[in-house]
C-alpha cells in the first residue's frame, strides 16, 4: 500500500476564509486527519493487536466547534504552551501583559492563540511518509507577546506508525516560545482512560499552587502518586489523599524528564491499553512533559459520535516548564533575534 495525502473542505471562518482537512494515510493504513485550522489532529485511526482500526484522538465534527470552547483538542499550541502567572513577565527590563484566559493567568497562548489561527499549508511525500507543512506569522504585540514571530509546524506520518511534529520559529524581538500539541488520547477509542498503564521517564515534577502555577523547586516523584518511573494505571492512585492531586483535580502537572542528553529525541512517556493492546510512546526533545488526566471533561461536549466524559482522554504535552518566563531557575524559553527555535516531538504507535 502506498502512503497518500488528500484534502477536503473543513468549513468557513467568520471572515470568509476556507479551512481544509488533510487526510494522511500511511502504508499500513494508519490514518491522521489534520486541519490547517490550528493544526488540529481531528482524527487518528490506529490498529489494535488484531489490526482493527479505532480513532484514538478526541475531536469535533466541524470547524465551529473548534472555534468555540475547544478544550484545545488536538491543537497546535503557542506562542506558549501551559500557564504564565498573571499573564505577566519582565523581559530585558520591560514588563509585558498577556491575554488572561485562565482566571488570573495566561494559558496556551491566549484566547486566540495558534490553536485558532488558519495556517498556510503545503503537502509533501517522501519514500516512507506523507506530511503537511504549516506556517504562520504571529505579529508584534499578538495577545501581548513582543516581536513578530515566523512559525512552522511540520506534521509527518511515517510508515512505522509514527506521527512526528517538528516545530521551528524565528522572531525579530526577544519573546517566549514554547510550542506543543494538545492531543487528547483514549487508546481504547471509548470509555475512560483510568485503566491505561502509564510510564513517564521522570524523577521529579513541578509542584503547583493555586491556578496550577509551579511553586518551589521541582520535587522528587519517589513516594508520591506522581511516580510513573515504572508502569502504573492512571486510575491506580488518582483518588489518593494528596495536596497536589487536589490542586489539579487529578493529574495536571509538568514532569521533569530524565534525559540522556539535552535535546535528545527519546521516549518521554509510554502508555498501554491492555484491552486493545495499543501502545503509545511520546518522544520529545523537551525538558518537560505535561500529563493531564482529563479531569475537566464532564459530558458537556461531544463530537464524532461520542460524548467526552470525565477522564475519557489524557494528554501528554512535550514542553518547557510552566511559567518559565517568571522562573530564572527553570530552563529558558526566551527566543532571541538571530536564534532559531527548533524542537521535535512524536506520537509512535505499536501493539503489545
Amino acid at each position: 500500500m502506498q502512503a497518500t495525502i488528500t484534502e477536503s473542505p473543513f468549513g468557513t471562518l467568520p471572515d470568509g476564509r476556507e479551512a481544509t482537512l488533510y487526510t494522511l494515510t500511511n502504508a499500513n493504513g494508519m490514518v491522521a486527519k489534520i486541519s490547517n485550522l490550528g493544526g488540529v489532529i481531528a482524527e487518528l485511526h490506529v490498529p489494535d493487536r488484531d489490526g482493527v482500526l479505532a480513532d484514538v484522538c478526541h475531536g469535533y465534527d466541524n470547524l465551529a466547534a473548534y472555534m468555540g470552547e475547544s478544550n484545545y483538542f488536538g491543537a497546535l499550541i503557542g506562542r506558549y504552551g501551559n500557564r504564565i502567572a498573571n499573564g505577566r513577565f519582565t523581559l530585558d527590563g520591560v514588563e509585558h501583559q498577556l491575554d488572561l484566559n485562565d482566571g488570573a493567568n495566561h494559558l496556551h497562548g491566549g484566547t486566540n492563540g495558534f490553536h485558532r489561527q488558519l495556517w498556510d499549508a503545503e503537502t509533501f511525500n517522501t519514500p516512507k511518509s506523507v506530511g503537511l507543512i504549516l506556517s504562520h506569522v504571529s505579529p508584534d504585540g499578538d495577545l501581548g507577546y513582543p516581536g513578530s514571530a515566523e512559525v512552522t509546524a511540520i506534521y509527518e506520518l511515517r510508515d512505522d506508525n509514527e506521527l512526528r511534529i517538528a516545530f521551528h520559529a524565528v522572531a525579530d524581538k526577544a519573546t517566549p516560545m514554547n510550542l506543543t500539541n494538545h492531543a487528547y488520547f483514549n487508546l481504547a477509542g471509548q470509555g475512560d482512560i483510568l485503566g491505561h498503564e502509564l510510564t513517564i521517564v521522570a524523577d521529579a515534577y513541578t509542584k503547583v499552587g493555586k491556578g496550577l502555577i509551579p511553586v518551589g523547586a521541582p520535587a522528587p516523584v519517589e513516594g508520591t502518586p506522581f511516580d510513573f518511573r515504572t508502569p502504573h494505571t492512571i486510575g491506580e492512585r488518582i483518588g489518593e489523599k494528596d495536596a497536589q492531586l487536589d490542586f489539579g483535580s487529578g493529574y495536571d502537572h509538568n514532569f521533569v524528564l530524565k534525559k540522556s542528553a539535552e535535546k535528545a529525541l527519546e521516549v518521554a512517556a509510554r502508555v498501554v491499553d491492555p484491552a486493545s493492546g495499543r501502545v503509545l510512546e511520546v518522544l520529545s526533545q523537551e525538558p518537560g512533559i505535561q500529563f493531564y488526566s482529563g479531569n475537566f471533561l464532564n459530558d458537556s461536549i461531544s463530537g464524532k459520535g461520542r460524548i467526552y466524559g470525565y477522564r475519557s482522554g489524557f494528554c501528554l504535552e512535550p514542553q518547557h516548564f510552566p511559567d518559565s518566563p517568571n522562573r530564572p531557575d527553570f530552563p529558558s524559553t526566551i527566543l532571541r533575534p538571530n536564534e532559531e527555535y527548533s524542537t521535535v516531538m512524536a506520537y509512535r504507535f505499536s501493539v503489545a
